[in-house]
């Protein structure tokens, strides 16, 4: 997937992961990411993925290989990112299917969204919904 840089999101969330080869499982077959970009040492150890959904991107590695960024995340809690996805309830029935943990099924917000919970592998917390920030109601 290509970005034109005037349409590309501004923010990507970057996580990492004690098996992000595991990860890279779960968020592809569970969670309907695409792989993007991958790029191991000689040992195998991930150290940057990027995986796509829509035109949003999350970065991602292995934790304890090193490095200011694997430093200043060592300790740091797990991670929430929202997803905007079309068909919520199709979304939670793939993600289950795949044996990802659902937190909370889909449900109607008060705000007009509907979306759903889910727990990763490693701790981190997905919300997939309808709700697009910043788009006019």
């Amino acid at each position: 997937m290509t970005l034109d840089p005037a349409t590309a999101p501004s923010l990507y969330p970057a996580l990492l992961y004690r098996d992000a080869h595991a990860a890279i499982r779960q968020l592809t077959r569970a969670f309907g990411f695409k792989k993007e970009a991958l790029y191991e040492s000689e040992d195998g150890t991930v150290l940057h993925a990027e995986l796509s959904h829509g035109n949003g991107r999350v970065m991602l590695g292995s934790k304890g290989r090193g490095g200011a960024f694997d430093t200043a995340m060592t300790g740091a809690g797990p991670t929430a990112v929202y997803v905007v996805v079309g068909d919520t309830d199709a979304h939670c029935a793939r993600a289950a299917a795949a044996g990802a943990e659902i937190l909370i099924p889909p449900t109607d917000q008060e705000y007009g969204s509907r979306d759903y919970l889910a727990r990763d592998a490693e701790g981190n917390i997905w919300s997939f919904g309808t709700y697009v920030p910043g788009a006019a109601s």
